[in-house]
């Protein structure tokens, strides 16, 4: 992919996590910083060029599309978040590159899986995971992820143990590239990430809190939305484990702490999710923080 607009298969990723905006870089500061690329792209897809430049373009388009879908998926806005996959997805179709439009497909899923709809998360990561065919990949291995995750939020057992089973698989498979913290790698830092919150998920609180830890073990920068998330799922499980009052405060306290470009979107969902899951005074001092 062509790099003269910032991006490329090995452009580093502001985080490993689930999201753009998960290493202190808060979602719309990340933004701002692409808004360059986003005018450069315009200004050269106005331009003729032979058929092999306009496939890298259109490669290139798809891959910063999907960026800026990934960061208004982390601050919330929905609409806009799937306008963008839905731009992006055209633009990796249109490349050819079937690896890209998995990777946009998968990302994709998440909205739905983060804010509520996990059907449609868990027909959005199948379609991501059939794109990516059966070579190993880091595009394959997140549709793989993101789909266990929709199909413990919809409570298919059968389901989520097949695709841990082939997360599994894929992850250990990966090397190089496919396996680097990258937009578009798949790290064991990521990995564990998505493990936790499909355990978190399914009410699997013992393998849930190991894939916490091994999350936080592997995850070396502020990345606040990520350890955000990570917490919250250490909430759920608290929960889940017969302990609300602990849950609650928990997930207060890291609401609390939270700078205020972080309080809205993906981390606020999450609470929210606990929060409907709680009762009595558990129920009321989340309710507060959220206030």
């Amino acid at each position: 992919m062509p790099t003269a607009l910032g991006i490329s298969p090995t452009s580093r990723a502001p985080s490993s996590g689930t999201g753009a905006a998960t290493t202190g870089g808060a979602p719309d500061a990340v933004l701002g910083e692409m808004r360059e690329d986003l005018a450069l792209l315009a200004t050269v897809l106005r331009r003729p060029h032979p058929a092999r430049d306009r496939t890298d373009l259109a490669r290139t388009a798809a891959g910063i599309s999907g960026l800026v879908a990934i960061v208004q998926h982390d601050r919330g806005d929905q609409a806009d978040a799937h306008r963008w996959f839905a731009t992006a997805a055209k633009a990796a179709r249109e490349s050819g590159d079937r690896r890209m439009t998995a990777w946009v497909l998968g990302r994709h899923a998440m909205v739905g899986l983060n804010y509520g709809v996990p059907g449609q998360a868990a027909r959005i990561a199948a379609q991501a995971r059939r794109e990516a065919g059966a070579r190993p990949s880091g595009a394959a291995a997140l549709a793989a992820a993101v789909n266990a995750r929709a199909l413990a939020a919809v409570g298919d057992l059968p389901g989520v143990r097949r695709a841990v089973d082939d997360v599994r698989t894929l992850a250990e498979q990966l090397d190089g590239p496919e396996s680097a913290d990258t937009w578009f790698g798949y790290p064991a830092q990521k990995h564990a990430v998505h493990l936790s919150q499909a355990y978190t998920l399914l009410g699997g609180t013992r393998s849930a809190y190991r894939a916490q830890d091994e999350a936080l073990g592997l995850t070396t920068s502020p990345s606040v939305m990520t350890r955000a998330l990570i917490a919250m799922d250490t909430a759920a499980c608290l929960r889940v484990d017969g302990d609300p009052g602990a849950a609650a405060a928990m997930a207060a306290a890291v609401y609390d702490r939270l700078p205020p470009a972080y309080r809205t979107g993906l981390v606020h969902s999450r609470a929210q999710l606990l929060h409907r899951h709680l009762d009595g005074a558990p129920r009321q001092l989340l309710g507060d923080a959220l206030a």
